[in-house]
């Protein structure tokens, strides 16, 4: 059995296929094609509205799926297209490469090989090494610019984030994609991991021929559009993502388990836990109401603290005890605004009396927050202590 037959057999039992959007590419989409076709013949082209010779190169390939877009609308809205049909035939995993030649189709077993090797739905995408001669260097800092924002939303840190050389496990990648043009790439692999599937990248070769390559990337429409993105991602990171995977980390854990894992046998310093518990404590008393678990996962980021922790104690503000907080917050503020009637926890204490002495109650509740935060601290700091001479002299 030659190579080409094997390769192909192999790409038939992982069911994968390989995606190639283009648009404009007459110079090398050929290549391409001829490239992919050594190693399989389930190929789906996506004519993304071309208006070159690109139409008449295609139809000498009877043997591809080729799904055709009158108009041109972007690159991301031909890889959602690709998608569609992939799964429709019946494909688990598709291959994405560009048809501007700067791929080397030779590098699709290397993707084979890393899917086989981790056995689980992934997402490879290929490390094209921005650092070696000959890349250009505003593609460099778009690549470390999207790198920083992918790390920060999900938690994982790659070497390249924005190559179009990509294996994407097509039954775990969100149903509905928003985005439509370049940065439909970074949505789909953001969103994949915040669902639990792994990102990784793959090592490959990459070519730079200005003679021959043609980008579509507007520097600045698209770099606009990419960014904005980034801020919604952000956001959806720190109000909802971050929060609901503190949350099912905690929920996974009993309280005994909690404590032993991350306050007693933590490798981090007995400082370093203390300040975030106290971090916590004073962000769940402070007059933050909806904003303290970003607030909190923000500066425990910033200082470097434990974001686990200090999420976890800044929770002490939780339904139970809130009144009870309102309540000495605004009777610690009497100590520094006078009222003329002092208010008495009972059914008569109501939102309104709390308005009416709003600036009495900021007051209190950041009194009230730094006191708690210093004998949280305290009281935390001698029992790490107790338990750690307690565990060396054993």
């Amino acid at each position: 059995m030659n190579s080409e037959a094997t390769f192909n057999e192999r790409m038939n039992q992982l069911k994968t296929c390989v995606i190639i959007p283009t648009y404009n590419n007459h110079k090398t989409v050929q290549r391409v094609i001829e490239g992919v076709l050594k190693f399989t013949s389930r190929i789906i082209v996506v004519n993304d509205g071309s208006t070159d010779a690109t139409v008449d190169i295609l139809n000498n390939y009877p043997q591809l799926i080729l799904i055709t877009i009158p108009t041109n609308k972007g690159k991301g809205n031909a890889l959602r297209t690709g998608f569609i049909k992939a799964i429709e035939l019946g494909f688990n995993y598709a291959i994405t490469i560009d048809s501007d030649g700067q791929h080397f189709p030779s590098d699709i077993p290397v993707f084979l090989d890393a899917l086989v090797q981790y056995n689980a739905p992934i997402l490879l995408i290929g490390n094209r090494n921005m650092s070696q001669d000959g890349i250009p260097k505003k593609s460099s800092f778009g690549n470390n610019f999207s790198n920083f924002w992918f790390w920060f939303e999900t938690g994982i840190k790659l070497q390249d984030t924005q190559s179009g050389y990509r294996l994407y496990p097509l039954q775990f990648i969100p149903k509905k994609l928003v985005t439509n043009k370049f940065e439909l790439e970074i949505e789909v692999i953001v969103r994949t991991a915040w669902n639990g599937i792994p990102v990784s990248n793959v090592p490959i070769n990459i070519l730079y021929d200005p003679k021959e390559r043609v980008s579509h990337f507007r520097p600045f429409t698209d770099f606009t559009r990419i960014s904005i993105l980034n801020t919604i991602l952000v956001i959806i990171t720190l109000f909802y993502i971050k929060p609901r995977n503190l949350f099912y980390n905690l929920k996974k854990k009993s309280l005994k388990e909690f404590v032993k894992e991350n306050i007693l046998e933590s490798d981090e310093s007995n400082l370093k836990k203390v300040l975030s518990m106290a971090l916590g404590v004073f962000i769940g008393i402070a007059p933050f109401w909806g904003f303290q678990t970003v607030i909190v996962l923000a500066l425990a980021y910033v200082l470097r603290l434990n974001k686990l922790l200090a999420f976890t104690f800044s929770n002490i503000s939780f339904p139970p005890f809130i009144p009870f907080i309102i309540f000495a917050s605004l009777k610690i503020g009497e100590f520094f605004i006078s009222i003329e009637k002092p208010l008495v926890l009972n059914h008569s204490i109501s939102f309104s009396s709390i308005q009416n002495n709003l600036i009495q109650y900021i007051i209190g509740s950041f009194v009230l927050a730094s006191f708690m935060a210093v004998l949280f601290g305290v009281l935390g700091f001698l029992s790490l202590s107790f338990f750690s001479n307690f565990k060396n002299k054993k």
